[in-house]
């Protein structure tokens, strides 16, 4: 399924204008009207097909890189299908040390102007955080310490210095706008993958009530600096076996908007990812549907495509099966990782497998 700027501008803008009011009206009050009519589209667009997205899809790709050459214009998604993205996802690590490009030297600069095209073209704009250690200067993936996320909480001794990143955050949010002055509505996902232990407030270092408080002072920090064209997304990894996993370090039905989960197809075990991937599914799927959230598929994909048929034998059947309003795959970052890419290439041999993907009737992607 393909969808046009047009048709997904209308879509949004048709489905505002008949949403039912939501009950927590202070809520929605922190919302932009554009952020709201992104939530109702994703509430009913599911039921119709889930839009395929790409981490980072302008910035860099095999063989390219906008740091390098920054008037390139190039996407491998496109190069391949003929389409754009339905959802770019990019990543704002390192804006909080005040840098000018995050910590895969893409530049804020463009991050902010991608997010804006792809608005314009009628896309969906989603970003994660992979911030720095506040306590030991390490990176996110520092799991050094097991004191971190009680050092940011308000009577810790990083407290002040993170609410700094939050003001940091706040005002690359509000300044994420078209040339009229429309903020883009932005999925944002922090904190995700928090089920496993290897980010610095993973499972083994920090309680669940610390985790909990974490979101929770994230979200209102931010609302409290006037952001509001943000939905909130939750996405652990693949380790909760039931609800009650799933839910445990859940900060709140206020505090978020979208229930999803990342995983990916690990040591070549295709086996294996089916089972996780449609267990997660079954489990995202009763959340969503208990708690009035959208579902979606928060990150995926087989590094490389090993599998030519990786795409239409094993993603898009469990996308045939379950409801999701997106599904975002990993990086083309083959700069200095030459192995590291997830979305087929010109040439590779995953091609045909990718395009017939792409044009089955239940994925979304913009012409």
């Amino acid at each position: 399924m393909n969808i046009s700027k047009l048709f997904f501008a209308l879509s949004v803008g048709v489905l505002a204008s008949c949403a039912a009011p939501q009950p927590e009206a202070e809520i929605v009050a922190l919302r932009t009207a554009e952020t709201d009519s992104l939530l109702s589209f994703l509430r009913s667009s599911a039921a119709e097909g889930t839009m395929f997205g790409h981490h980072d899809d302008t910035c860099y790709g095999y063989g390219w890189d906008v740091a390098a050459t920054p008037d390139i214009d190039s996407s491998d998604v496109r190069a391949v299908s003929g389409m754009w993205p339905a959802v770019m996802s990019f990543d704002l690590g390192s804006l909080e040390l005040g840098r000018e490009a995050n910590l895969d030297n893409v530049a804020f600069s463009h991050i902010r102007s991608e997010a804006v095209r792809q608005y314009e073209r009628g896309g969906m704009v989603t970003m994660s955080w992979h911030l720095r250690n506040p306590l030991t200067g390490g990176d996110s993936w520092d799991v050094s310490d097991t004191t971190v996320v009680s050092s940011i909480l308000p009577a810790g001794e990083k407290h002040q210095e993170f609410m700094g990143w939050v003001d940091a955050l706040a005002q690359f949010f509000a300044s994420v706008t078209t040339a009229e002055g429309v903020k883009v509505p932005i999925v944002f996902r922090p904190w995700h993958e928090h089920t496993g232990s290897w980010f610095w407030w993973g499972q083994r270092l920090c309680s669940a009530d610390e985790y909990k408080q974490l979101w929770r002072m994230t979200v209102d920090s931010l609302r409290a600096r006037g952001t509001d064209n943000l939905l909130y997304a939750y996405s652990p990894g693949i380790e909760p076996r039931d609800t009650t996993d799933y839910l445990e370090r859940y900060p709140g039905d206020e505090y978020i908007d979208i229930v999803g989960y990342d995983g990916y197809v690990y040591n070549g075990d295709l086996e294996a990812y089916n089972d996780y991937m449609y267990r997660l599914a079954d489990i995202a799927t009763a959340v969503g549907k208990s708690h009035d959230k959208v579902v979606a598929l928060t990150e995926t994909g087989y590094e490389s495509v090993a599998a030519t048929t990786f795409y239409t034998a094993h993603l898009l059947p469990l996308l045939h099966k379950y409801q999701m309003a997106w599904v975002v795959v990993w990086r083309n970052g083959t700069k200095d990782r030459p192995q590291h890419y997830y979305v087929p290439y010109p040439g590779h041999k995953a091609v045909d497998d990718f395009k017939a993907f792409c044009n089955d009737e239940k994925i979304i992607l913009i012409r």
